[in-house]
């Protein structure tokens, strides 16, 4: 386990470094903005990321950061999973009734003692720490807009 754990637990840190760089990813899905299994890979991906030979690395890795305090995933782009990273959670608070709170419910996922897979959803703003709902107080929206990747940012009147 050694060396491939290892190799796992850094590319899970870099992982999170790029997210947290970008703000806003995509888990896997294509779309207006990066997503994760692409960056685990290190290449576009065509098909399943499940059938990529980097296919039990991005599982890994994306098990890794549904257990981050830093990550939240919705469905904030085209109904896809979403990861925010809690750099943009102040950005996010500021122009949600703009994004649609009905998009930034957080999912999540756990292992029930059968071993079972269990999805539910936290309804927006339930996830949101205090620290980030304060800190978005503070913000304009144009600044939180430009904390935003261009695809969420309003269109100019």
């Amino acid at each position: 386990m050694g060396e491939s754990h290892d190799r796992l637990e850094g590319l899970a840190e870099s992982t999170l470094i790029w997210i947290r760089d970008q703000g806003v990813v995509l888990q896997s899905a294509r779309g207006p903005v990066p997503n994760v299994a692409q960056f685990v890979a290190g290449e576009p991906i065509h098909g399943s990321w499940w059938g990529h030979p980097a296919g039990k690395a991005i599982y890994a890795i994306l098990n890794m950061l549904a257990d981050s305090p830093d990550i939240v995933s919705t469905r904030l782009i085209n109904q896809k999973v979403t990861l925010l990273h809690a750099r943009v959670w102040p950005a996010v608070v500021r122009v949600s009734d703009d994004l649609g709170v009905d998009r930034l419910a957080a999912i999540h996922s756990e292992h029930t003692p059968s071993g079972a897979h269990h999805s539910f959803e936290v309804d927006y703003p339930g996830w949101v720490p205090p620290k980030a709902l304060t800190a978005a107080e503070r913000m304009s929206v144009d600044e939180a807009y430009t904390m935003l990747p261009v695809c969420l940012r309003r269109a100019s009147p």
